[in-house]
């Protein structure tokens, strides 16, 4: 089983390399915007295995200064009502180990007194394996954003009966729940 433990000076190396690796589903990131964000984050974490570094996650809560147009879009639908997972990557040679998954668990439940986990998953240029593992786990897409660049903005509500729905706000787009059934960008 992996563990998440907070992301320290020495591993912001290993975090660069593996957000450049996979920066065509991710936005750049170097030094000081790292910092920054582990500042702000809710969690920064890296997902170890057997003693090795095997990916990282960031968090968001409500509130923070988090520039994210897609945080934002949460936040003003959501109030303090969400938990917003900006990344999680793992290394190539520990995707589909179950890993992505039991981080996925741990962060939910986390997330669960926010009353709902939101994320992005790109669909121009498609993510299709993060689409699917979240579409597995109940995630449901409520609306897109972007041009050239799309994401879809999905959540997974997390209390009371809404456990397993988006738990969108009164008038939310809730486009796609009825197919439910990698943010993992990094294809847990």
């Amino acid at each position: 089983m992996p563990t998440l433990r907070p992301i320290t000076a020495d591993d912001h190396a290993f975090v660069l390399d593996l957000n450049q690796r996979n920066v065509e589903l991710l936005s750049h990131l170097d030094e000081p915007r790292l910092a920054q964000l582990v500042e702000w984050a809710d969690r920064a974490d890296v997902i170890e295995h057997d003693g090795r570094r095997a990916g990282f996650v960031l968090t968001f809560a409500p509130g923070t200064d988090y520039d994210s147009e897609n945080y934002v879009w949460f936040g003003e639908r959501f109030g303090d009502r969400f938990y917003y997972l900006d990344r999680i990557v793992l290394d190539d040679g520990f995707r589909r180990a179950g890993l992505g998954r039991a981080a996925y668990d741990e962060l939910e439940r986390h997330a669960a007194a926010y009353g709902r986990m939101v994320l992005e998953v790109n669909v121009e240029p498609p993510n299709q394996p993060s689409l699917d593992f979240h579409h597995g786990r109940g995630y449901v897409e409520l609306a897109r954003l972007g041009g050239e660049k799309q994401v879809a903005l999905m959540a997974l509500g997390l209390d009371g009966p809404n456990r397993g729905r988006s738990g969108a706000a009164p008038g939310a787009q809730d486009a796609g729940a009825e197919d439910a059934g990698v943010q993992d960008r990094g294809d847990a």
